[in-house]
């Protein structure tokens, strides 16, 4: 694994969808998560995509990491359709309170 940097990210949202979308020097493709806003209270993870030149430097994670916070900071509750959202939130108990399901 090489090592993590930080990304980065910004949020983008039109109508009922939304995405954080990071950035690494040097690197021309962005990751990205994406999600659905299903109400003022709740909102569903979609997708995680990061391009092959950003495997191993922990910018999957800092993206939840961000989806996190702000969901937290907003009272948002999480659903993780995303298999990555949801495998990272099985290992990480201290999200427990973002996230519904």
């Amino acid at each position: 694994m090489s090592e993590a940097v930080s990304p980065s990210i910004t949020l983008e949202r039109l109508g009922a969808k939304g995405r954080y979308v990071a950035v690494v020097d040097g690197i021309e493709d962005p990751a990205e998560l994406t999600f659905s806003i299903v109400n003022d209270h709740l909102i569903i993870a979609d997708h995680t995509g990061v391009p092959d030149s950003m495997r191993g430097l922990g910018v999957s994670k800092a993206l939840l990491e961000r989806l996190v916070a702000d969901a937290r900071e907003k009272q948002v509750k999480i659903v993780p359709l995303c298999p990555y959202v949801n495998a990272q939130r099985q290992k990480h108990p201290e999200w427990a309170d973002v996230f519904q399901g």
